[in-house]
C-alpha cells in the first residue's frame, strides 16, 4: 500500500518578505522621480529598473503592466502608507462623519484634503496624461473622481442630517460644490500655477465650504 502523500509546507520567510517590500518601495520611489521629470508615457520599465538599481526582471515581477506602477504609487501617496485601507474605511473619515459640530467637520476635511494633495498633488497631472494613452490609467482616473466625490457626498449627507446644510441645498448638489472646490485641477491652478501655499489653499477651501455649504 502506497504511503499517503504529505502536504507540502509553504516556505515563509519574514526576512525575504521585508526585502521584497523594500525593493518594491525602491522601484516606486524611482518611478515617482521619473514620472515627475518625464511624464507617464515617456517613462519605461527599463528606465525604472535603471533608476532603482535593480534588474528589469525584478520590476516586471513586482509590477506588470506599467500601469500597475502608477496605480500602486497613487494608492501609496493617497493613503500615506501602503496598507490598502480605502478612505471611507479610515478612522479619521468615520470621525468626520460622526463629528457633531459642522465647523469641525469642514476644518478636518480641509486639513485632510491638504495632506493628500501635498503628498499626491503632482500625481494628478501624471494620471490625467496617462489616462489619454493607457486604458488602465483611464479607468483608474475615472474611479478616483467617483471615489473622491463619494467621500464628499458622505460629508454632505452628514451635514444635512444635523440640519447644517444651507437652505435649499441638497446633499447631491452640496457634494458637487465641494468636489469642485476640492478638485485636483483647482489645486494645481492655485498652488502650482498661481503660487499659493498649501496653507493658503486650505484656508480658501475651508472658507469656500463654509460659505457654499453652510451659508456662513
Amino acid at each position: 500500500m502506497a504511503e499517503p502523500v504529505k502536504p507540502t509546507r509553504r516556505y515563509h520567510s519574514p526576512r525575504r518578505q521585508e526585502q521584497a517590500a523594500a525593493t518594491r518601495r525602491q522601484i516606486l520611489e524611482a518611478a515617482e522621480r521619473l514620472f515627475q521629470e518625464q511624464g507617464y508615457a515617456a517613462t519605461t520599465m527599463a528606465a525604472m529598473a535603471a533608476a532603482a538599481g535593480v534588474a528589469l526582471k525584478t520590476v516586471y515581477l513586482s509590477f506588470e503592466p506599467k500601469s500597475c506602477v502608477l496605480r500602486a504609487l497613487w494608492h501609496l501617496r493617497l493613503r500615506g502608507e501602503d496598507d490598502g485601507v480605502p478612505v471611507p474605511q479610515r478612522d479619521w473619515y468615520g470621525a468626520v462623519l460622526t463629528e457633531p459640530d459642522a465647523e469641525r467637520q469642514l476644518s478636518t476635511t480641509a486639513a485632510r484634503s491638504r495632506e493628500v494633495k501635498e503628498r499626491a498633488g503632482w500625481l494628478f497631472e501624471v494620471l490625467r496624461s496617462g489616462a489619454a494613452v493607457d486604458p488602465d490609467i483611464a479607468e483608474l482616473w475615472g474611479r478616483i473622481q467617483v471615489e473622491f466625490r463619494a467621500v464628499l457626498l458622505g460629508l454632505a449627507q452628514s451635514l444635512q442630517a444635523k440640519g447644517a446644510l444651507r437652505d435649499g441645498l441638497d446633499p447631491e448638489r452640496a457634494a458637487d460644490v465641494a468636489w469642485t472646490l476640492n478638485h485636483p485641477d483647482v489645486w494645481l491652478l492655485l498652488v502650482r500655477d498661481c503660487g499659493w501655499t498649501p496653507a493658503e489653499w486650505e484656508a480658501w477651501f475651508l472658507d469656500s465650504c463654509r460659505s457654499q455649504l453652510l451659508g456662513r
